[in-house]
């Protein structure tokens, strides 16, 4: 999410550009598509030439995205996912949104989630308050809260035996829930309370021994998906190319739910377990 460890700034402007034209295209598209109440006094176009075609009416394009263009096409700095790798969560954005989205980590790439879903509730959730603080001064519509995680990448082996434990597998709210890699306290009510369509999970820092490591909010998300009243949540984990992403979303939010992997994110889709009293923690 943010710029905590050594990544390359020189990528071409060129290919963000690029990608926020191209949802600029589809989010105009679904505007003009939905029924919606006009908020511009401005004359509807029609084409005399080819009356088949749908009628134009003038669109203001919101706020908070035009200002999440402005950014990204005069800055030099580029989201750390790749184009193909936000491709994968805004396929289901189009599909869902707007929804209920929850963002694990504040970076670079955080107002283009927030305009991705427009019109919807995104979250973020982070570790460093002097970054939530930097942000905020730039991007003051982001919601944001500070999160304390207490682990260490170093004791991931050790979480991941809790993992295996009984008390880990049973599907209940994760303020109350017995297991260890649980985020009881950790996050603000309001997180817990909704239910959300969509989590990314990109933070907290896990990169070296001493940093918290993925490992709660990996295993936090699956407990969401599985607690909702019904339906299914997407769950999205970037850096899976790294031991703990790796380990912890094949364990937790299970191989049988994974649905795509492009690069270094890997999706999976979680069904409600409350809808269907039995179902396995993982599939058999």
């Amino acid at each position: 999410m943010r710029t905590t460890k050594p990544t390359n700034l020189t990528k071409p402007i060129l290919i963000t550009t690029s990608f926020l034209l191209f949802f600029l295209f589809l989010f105009l598209l679904r505007s003009s598509s939905l029924p919606t109440k006009p908020t511009l006094n401005c004359p509807t176009i029609t084409n005399t030439n080819n009356p088949i075609l749908p009628q134009l009416t003038c669109t203001k394009l919101p706020q908070p995205t035009a200002e999440t263009l402005v950014h990204y096409v005069t800055s030099n700095i580029t989201p750390q996912q790749t184009f193909k790798e936000i491709g994968v969560s805004l396929r289901v954005l189009n599909k869902k949104s707007p929804c209920n989205f929850l963002v694990f980590g504040l970076g670079h790439d955080s107002p283009m989630w927030a305009a991705l879903n427009h019109g919807g509730r995104t979250v973020f959730l982070e570790e460093d308050k002097s970054w939530i603080s930097q942000i905020q001064s730039k991007f003051q519509n982001l919601e944001t809260y500070h999160v304390v995680y207490d682990t260490k990448v170093a004791t991931a082996s050790d979480l991941m035996d809790i993992g295996q434990r009984d008390d880990c597998k049973v599907v209940e709210d994760p303020r109350v829930s017995k297991c260890e890699l649980s985020l009881k306290g950790n996050l603000p009510d309001e997180v817990y309370d909704v239910e959300w369509d969509l989590i990314m999970v990109d933070a907290p820092t896990g990169y070296h021994d001493e940093a918290p490591g993925r490992m709660k909010a990996i295993y936090t998300a699956g407990l969401m998906g599985r607690n909702r009243a019904d339906g299914e949540t997407d769950v999205f984990v970037h850096d899976v190319d790294r031991t703990v992403e790796d380990k912890f979303s094949k364990a937790f939010l299970c191989d049988g739910y994974m649905t795509e992997q492009e690069g270094r994110l890997r999706h999976f889709t979680i069904p409600s377990h409350r809808t269907r009293l039995g179902r396995s923690f993982c599939p058999l």
